[in-house]
């Protein structure tokens, strides 16, 4: 599995401490709507709409939603 932590950052100043993208501020759970709407079929197009993302940073955000699934307690610095 990735090391999310290198993507994925979780700040109280920044979307109310939600975790988001590294340097973007894009939220993980945003990255996780935009392929549950079915935007799955071509990881591309993701890319295209959000130009300043990068392939690592979807695939860390689903690295960050399967820890999340498979964990009771969650520790950013020990991931």
């Amino acid at each position: 599995m990735m090391n999310f932590s290198d993507r994925i950052t979780i700040d109280l100043n920044i979307r109310h401490g939600k975790p988001t993208i590294r340097g973007l501020r894009y939220p993980v759970e945003t990255i996780l709507e935009l392929l549950s709407s079915g935007m799955t079929v071509a990881l591309d197009q993701i890319l295209d709409e959000y130009q300043d993302l990068e392939r690592e940073n979807i695939l860390a955000a689903l690295a960050f939603a399967t820890r999340l699934n498979q964990v009771k307690r969650f520790d950013l610095a020990t991931s």
